[in-house]
């Protein structure tokens, strides 16, 4: 499925700023099914420094600084992907989840000890007996962990509310488990812990997901998010997606822009400013797919 997204941010100013230094997690990652036709990220007033690396998890990061006086910044997003679909694998067809955490324990090859640093806790994601109590309900004794995992996924769904008024960046995943409500992030973020507490690496995913509109009604331009998910390490299989706030692991409608241990590794926009004194933040998302042009349509005309 080819898909065009475009990603604004834009910030107003009630007084001039006269700097602004930012890191942008906007670009998609390359990765085996998802291929990067075109990506970009245009700003406006127009950085004085520009600079682009890969970040320590590899994803593409930009680094921009604003150095002249600005009321406001925008900042456009754009790509244009082709994903494939996920390779279905059966949830039975992994080691039971208490084989899986010794042996990742035991291993010393370099795929196993590179997901151990998903074992331990990160500045927004805890281990807690708690999370690891709501865990357990899923994880019995010798069950399979991609059925474990999926289980627990669709429990995180169907326990808890999705609401955007109830939680912020910084609302603990502790606070989330007790008051049952949250947005995309604080359920990937919960699952996270909830795994990490039992000892199974997981990481945070973000990136965005091709939402349908109701019957009979139009798409709606902006309508869409960034969106972010669970990705977990299982022995033999590598790492293996699942999607708590939609209950299914993610295929061609999910667009991976980044990983890391939380969000706060890799949220879209992050930086400081000098002036502004009050400001206000405006974000859209668009995610459209990019029909397939017809055989006839490519023909030339004579």
């Amino acid at each position: 499925m080819k898909l065009r997204i475009t990603h604004v941010t834009e910030y107003l100013y009630t007084d001039p700023v006269s700097l602004c230094q930012n890191t942008l997690h906007l670009q998609p990652r390359r990765m085996e099914r998802q291929f990067i036709e075109s990506t970009d990220v245009h700003v406006l007033p127009e950085p004085s420094v520009r600079s682009e690396r890969i970040d320590f998890f590899g994803n593409p990061e930009l680094y921009v600084a604003v150095q002249e006086p600005h009321r406001s910044l925008s900042i456009v997003a754009t790509s244009v992907i082709e994903v494939s679909p996920t390779t279905v694998t059966p949830l039975t067809a992994s080691p039971a989840w208490e084989d899986a955490v010794a042996s990742l324990a035991a291993s010393r090859d370099p795929q196993s000890l590179e997901a151990l640093q998903y074992t331990y806790e990160s500045p927004l994601v805890p281990r807690h007996p708690l999370l690891a109590d709501y865990a357990k309900v899923s994880f019995t004794p010798g069950r399979p962990l991609m059925e474990a995992v999926f289980d627990l996924t669709e429990r995180i769904h169907d326990e808890f509310t999705f609401d955007t008024r109830a939680t912020n960046v910084g609302t603990p995943i502790l606070d989330v488990l007790l008051h049952r409500h949250g947005v995309c992030q604080d359920f990937a973020q919960l699952q996270i812990g909830c795994l990490r507490s039992l000892g199974i690496p997981a990481r945070y995913v973000s990136g965005y997901l091709l939402t349908n509109p109701p019957p009979g009604q139009q798409r709606l331009v902006g309508a869409d998010a960034s969106h972010a998910w669970v990705g977990v390490y299982i022995p033999s299989l590598g790492w293996v997606d699942f999607d708590p706030t939609n209950a299914v692991i993610p295929s061609e409608k999910h667009v991976t822009v980044a990983w890391a241990r939380d969000y706060d590794d890799i949220c879209p926009v992050k930086g400081v400013i000098l002036g502004g004194r009050q400001h206000h933040l405006s974000v859209s998302v668009d995610v459209q797919p990019i029909e397939p042009v017809a055989p006839s349509q490519t023909q030339s005309q004579n």
